[in-house]
Parts: structure tokens; C-alpha cells; sequence
């Protein structure tokens, strides 16, 4: 059995720390067939949801979370926060039907150059996810503070204690995907 593995990077620059760390989770996740999240997303507002309907945009980030076996998503931290193009994004999926991330298995991590690497973002993103009600993993965190420096030429984790702690959170995704 194949697993799907669905990434959504908080950020949308192609080059962004956060992606970086979402391509080493994906490496370490093990095989897995792999989609990548668009957060270029109309901002939500309820007239043009009411006049039009889901943006087929949305429609289409739903049904791949919805499809995956496991999501990981990978926030940077604007402001003590989560990026507001991920806010955006959650807020549009809640108004889709089927609950895409109802009990589906769900990991987050998070690259900052800030000393804590996304704690805050994380804890609010947490926060945010408990309407969803997926299977959230508690842990291990993945916290990449000084993110600037964290990965080498070709895109490799340098520190061997946050690529163990990564691969920890990614062998546990597997387990609860059912892999």
C-alpha cells in the first residue's frame, strides 16, 4: 500500500526556510506518493463565498487533504504567528463540506530565524486546528530556531538532534496513516 503524503507550506516563497524543512520531513516520512499545498487563495470573504460559492481553488486544497493519508504542515512565524496566507487557508477549508481534516492523521513544524523557531507560531496553529478535530501528533516538536542556518547545500538538516527529532515525528505520521 502506497500512503499519501500531503505538505502544506506556510509560506508562500519557493525558497522559503519552511518548504526546505517540509522536503526533509517528505525524505524522512519514507515512500510515500507526495502533493504540495497552493496557498495562493482568494482572501475569505463571506459575500464572494454567499455571490459564488468555494473557489475551486479551495475546493481542490480540501479534496487533496481530504484524499491524503497523512498532512504535515510547515509554518513559519510573522508576528508571534502564523502566517495569515495559512490562516486564510484554514478559514476557506472549514467552510468546504466534509470535513477534510476530521481524524486525519496531522504533524506540524515549524523554521524560524527567531531563538525559538516557531514556537509561537505552533502553539497558535494548535490552536487553530482543534475546530478541525484531526488526529493531531503532540510530538516530538520540530522547532528550527536560526532556520537561516539550519540546513546545508543540499537542503540536509545540519544538527543530527532536530533531523532525529524530525524523523521521530515522521515514523510516528507513518504509524497513525497506517504505514
Amino acid at each position: 500500500m502506497t500512503l499519501t503524503l500531503f505538505g502544506i507550506p506556510g509560506a508562500l516563497r519557493a525558497g522559503s526556510l519552511n518548504r526546505r524543512l517540509l522536503a526533509e520531513a517528505r525524505r524522512l516520512f519514507g515512500p510515500a506518493a507526495y502533493a504540495e499545498a497552493d496557498l495562493r487563495l482568494p482572501w475569505y470573504d463571506g459575500d464572494l463565498e454567499a455571490s459564488q460559492g468555494i473557489p475551486p481553488e479551495v475546493q481542490h486544497l480540501a479534496d487533496q487533504i481530504a484524499a491524503a493519508d497523512a498532512v504535515v504542515i510547515a509554518t513559519p512565524e510573522y508576528n508571534r504567528a502564523p502566517p495569515g496566507v495559512l490562516k486564510n487557508a484554514l478559514d476557506w477549508v472549514s467552510r468546504t463540506k466534509g470535513r477534510p481534516f476530521r481524524d486525519k492523521p496531522l504533524a506540524i513544524i515549524s523554521a524560524a530565524d527567531g531563538p525559538g523557531g516557531g514556537d509561537r507560531a505552533q502553539y497558535a496553529l494548535r490552536l487553530m486546528m482543534v475546530a478541525f478535530r484531526p488526529h493531531l501528533l503532540q510530538g516530538p516538536e520540530v522547532l528550527l530556531p536560526d532556520a537561516g542556518k539550519a540546513f546545508d547545500a543540499d537542503g540536509r538538516l545540519v544538527n543530527p538532534a532536530k533531523e532525529k527529532a524530525l524523523a521521530e515525528l515522521m515514523a510516528d505520521l507513518r504509524k497513525a496513516a497506517g504505514g
